[in-house]
C-alpha cells in the first residue's frame, strides 16, 4: 500500500467511525467545558472516556456523583450506564480515536499567557499518539498556539516518528489536529448546547473535514474557518468585544453615579432602539474564565509584532479596577453612617463570577473580600452554592458561608452576585445598610440602599 493510499485510509476510517458514532472520544479535562462536552457525546450513543489529573473529580465521577451544581448527578449516573468512565490513566489514550483538550489557561502574576495545562497535556499526550488521531484543542488561547506550541510537543513526544497531518505532505504516518473554541455559558438556561454554533478550524483540510464530522454529531452547525490561528482569534474576537463594551457601561456607570443618573433607566431606555445597540451591563468587576483573561492574550502576542492594543488594555484597565471603586463605595456608605470601614462588620452577598452559578473562576468577590479585609472590616459572606471557600490559586480566604438569620449584626450587606435565591425585599428591610452593585433591589424603595 503506498503512502498516500495508507493516509487516505487513515482518514476515510475515522470518518467512517464519527458518522457511525463508533468513534471512541477522550475528552481530557472534566470541569465547566469538558463534563458538558462528555454529556453531550453520550447522548449521541458516543464511547466516551474522560481524562483528568484531579482525584477529587475522578472519584465523584466513578461514585455517579456531581460537581456542578447544573449538572445533576442523575445525568452522569445515566452515562455511566452507556460506558462513561473517568481516569487518570493516559496510556488508556492509545484506545481512543478523537482526543478533544479542555485544559484551563489562565494568567500568570503578571498577565501573561499561561500554557503550562496545555503544554503539560500534550506530553502526555504524545506518547500514546498513534497513526490516525485525531487532535482538537478547545482552550481558549492566543493565535497560533495550536501550530505552534501544540503540534510541536505532539510530534517530538510521539513514539513513532508521527507527524500532524499537512496536506500534501502525507505520508502515511500523520494524525489530524484542529482547533475549535468551547463556547460555554454557564448559567444559561436560554440556548441548548446543540444551538450554540461549532467553529473548526484544521491544520489542514483533512483535519477540518474530520473535526467538523465529530462536532457536527452534537452540535446543529458547524462553521468552518481556514486555520487554528482563524479559530483561535474568533474566540479572541468574542470575548474581547464583550469585555470593551461591558468597560463602556462601567465608564458610564461611575459617570452617572457622579451626575446622579440610573444607568440601569439609561440602559433599559437604550435597549428599545431595534437597529444599532446591544445591551451591556455594568457591575463589580468580571469574572469567569473568558473575559477577564482573553484580552490580555492577544495584547501578549501582538507585541511579538511590535502592535500596541491600546483600546483592549484601556477595557482591561477600566474593568479590573471595578473592585476598588466598590470598595471605596463601602467607605463612603459607611461614613455617611457615622462608620469607620476599619472594624465594620460586612456582609458579601454572592461569591460566584455571576447569578445562578457555582463559579469561582476570576470571581471579583474574591477581590472585593480581600481589599475589604485589608482595610481592617471584618467580612462574611453568603452564597448558597458554596458552603466553604478555602484556597485558589489566586486566593487564600478559609471562611464558612454565614447564614442569613440576622442581618441586623451587620454594618453593611454588600451585594457583590445576585442570585435568585436571595429575597432582596427582606434583605433590604432587615439590613442597616445595603450596598448594591448589580442593581438587585431595583423597585425597592428605601434610604438604606446605596447604588454602587
Amino acid at each position: 500500500m503506498t503512502t498516500q493510499s495508507l493516509s487516505a485510509t487513515l482518514f476515510s476510517e475515522l470518518k467512517s467511525k464519527i458518522e457511525q458514532r463508533k468513534a471512541r472520544v477522550a475528552v481530557i479535562g472534566l470541569g465547566y467545558v469538558g463534563l458538558p462536552l462528555t454529556l453531550l457525546y453520550i447522548e449521541q450513543q458516543f464511547p466516551v472516556t474522560g481524562f483528568d489529573i484531579d482525584p477529587r473529580k475522578i472519584s465523584i465521577l466513578d461514585q455517579g456523583g456531581t460537581y456542578i451544581v447544573r449538572i445533576p448527578a442523575t445525568e452522569i449516573q445515566a452515562a455511566k450506564t452507556k460506558g462513561f468512565s473517568a481516569t487518570a490513566d493516559y496510556a488508556r489514550l492509545a484506545e481512543m480515536d478523537a482526543i478533544i483538550i479542555c485544559v484551563p489557561t489562565p494568567l500568570n502574576e503578571y498577565h501573561e499567557p499561561d500554557l503550562s495545562y496545555i503544554t503539560d497535556t500534550a506530553k502526555s499526550i504524545a506518547p500514546h499518539l498513534r497513526a490516525g488521531h485525531l487532535v482538537v484543542l478547545e482552550s481558549t488561547t492566543y493565535p497560533g498556539t495550536t501550530e505552534e506550541v501544540l503540534v510541536p510537543i505532539l510530534e517530538k513526544g510521539n513514539q513513532h516518528g508521527l507527524k500532524a497531518s499537512h496536506g500534501n505532505d502525507s505520508n502515511g504516518q500523520e494524525f489530524y489536529v484542529a482547533f475549535s473554541p468551547e463556547r460555554e455559558d454557564p448559567g444559561n438556561q436560554t440556548v441548548a448546547r446543540r444551538d450554540i454554533p461549532k467553529v473548526v478550524g484544521g491544520l489542514d483540510a483533512k483535519a477540518s473535514d474530520l473535526a467538523a464530522a465529530l462536532y457536527s454529531a452534537i452540535f446543529n452547525r458547524v462553521v468552518r474557518v481556514s486555520s487554528p490561528a482563524a479559530a483561535e482569534m474568533t474566540k479572541l474576537l468574542e470575548n474581547i468585544y464583550r469585555c470593551v463594551n461591558i468597560a463602556l457601561v462601567n465608564e458610564l456607570k461611575l459617570l452617572s453615579l457622579r451626575m446622579g443618573i440610573d444607568i440601569w433607566e439609561v440602559i433599559e431606555a437604550a435597549s428599545t432602539k431595534p437597529f444599532g445597540f446591544q445591551p451591556f451591563y455594568p457591575g463589580p468587576g468580571l469574572g469567569g474564565h473568558c473575559i477577564p483573561v482573553d484580552p490580555f492574550y492577544l495584547s501578549w502576542k501582538a507585541k511579538e509584532w511590535d502592535f500596541h492594543t491600546r483600546f483592549i488594555e484601556l477595557a482591561g484597565e477600566i474593568n479590573s479596577n471595578m473592585p476598588y471603586h466598590v470598595l471605596e463605595s463601602v467607605g463612603k456608605a459607611l461614613n455617611s453612617h457615622k462608620k469607620a470601614l476599619n472594624g465594620s462588620k460586612v456582609l458579601v452577598l454572592g461569591l460566584a463570577y455571576k447569578k445562578d452559578i457555582d463559579d469561582l473562576r476570576e470571581s471579583p468577590s474574591l477581590t472585593i473580600i480581600e481589599l475589604l479585609q485589608k482595610e481592617g472590616a471584618q467580612v462574611s459572606y453568603n452564597d448558597p452554592y458554596f458552603p466553604t471557600v478555602g484556597k485558589g490559586r489566586k486566593y487564600d480566604l478559609q471562611m464558612k458561608c454565614a447564614p442569613l438569620d440576622n442581618l441586623a449584626q451587620y454594618d453593611c450587606v454588600l451585594i457583590v452576585t445576585d442570585h435568585s435565591d436571595y429575597d432582596f425585599a427582606r434583605i433590604v428591610r432587615e439590613s442597616k445598610l445595603v450596598v448594591d452593585t448589580r442593581n438587585a433591589t431595583r423597585g425597592i424603595k428605601s434610604p438604606k440602599i446605596v447604588p454602587c
